[in-house]
């Protein structure tokens, strides 16, 4: 067995060892170039499953770079049009982003919803139902919050976020956490007041008090849907 056809069965391995991942529900297909760069593509079934499969496929010998061609099963079909409608009317109706100059891109001509100042922007545009964020906001958490906005969009397959962060923030475990914070308060599915988040290497851990099983899922959602997340664990209760 060569190098290459090594490194694709263990990456395989790992992938089959993750049980949110799911290979019989959700296969995906493998790739390994000359310069040791991975390809993974498919289809998953959550932005948790995404992550998971990349960070399984990172972690395998051999892997010099993952290239992500993953989307996310949306939970309604939607046009790139209707997810831009979405997307323009959270982002508008966020009063975290009320000084912040929106633009809606459409057949590349983005459409102003709110003039851009200096207090920041944000270019939003979906193509193939992946969501792409350009600009420049003011705190890695209102980089984060945008994020989750377009996340929860139910068409969304993937969100690229480039916004620009000025004046820059180190995303250490702090910043991830008052991030997973503000977007457990956003989520009107969510009582954040009843929830802690702590941080460690990138690891969320969700404790505190959930109403049902939903809420639990909902929030556990929202901080897997954080920027610099790669893992989460849910120790919320019922109640």
């Amino acid at each position: 067995m060569d190098d290459t056809s090594q490194v694709l069965r263990q990456v395989r391995a790992a992938l089959e060892r993750e049980p949110r991942v799911d290979l019989h529900h959700y296969p995906l297909n493998i790739d390994l170039g000359a310069d040791g760069a991975l390809m993974v593509e498919g289809e998953v079934a959550d932005i948790a499953a995404k992550k998971l499969a990349l960070e399984a496929a990172a972690a395998v010998p051999g892997v010099a770079a993952v290239i992500d061609r993953l989307r996310v099963a949306p939970a309604t079909r939607m046009t790139d049009g209707e997810i831009r409608d979405h997307i323009r009317d959270a982002l508008f109706e966020e009063p975290a982003f009320e000084n912040c100059g929106i633009s809606i891109g459409s057949g590349g001509v983005p459409q102003m919803v709110r003039q851009r100042n200096s207090l920041g922007f944000i270019e939003a545009s979906s193509d193939d139902a992946v969501v792409t964020l350009n600009g420049q906001v003011g705190s890695f958490s209102h980089k984060c919050l945008a994020g989750a906005l377009a996340w929860w969009v139910p068409g969304s397959r993937d969100v690229i976020n480039g916004l620009e962060v000025v004046p820059p923030q180190d995303e250490d475990d702090d910043e991830i956490a008052e991030a997973v914070g503000l977007v457990l308060a956003k989520d009107p599915l969510v009582n954040a007041n009843r929830m802690r988040v702590r941080t460690e290497n990138s690891v969320v851990t969700l404790e505190g008090l959930a109403a049902n099983e939903k809420e639990s899922e909902m929030a556990e959602m929202d901080a897997w849907c954080v920027l610099g997340v790669n893992r989460v664990i849910n120790r919320l209760e019922l109640k």
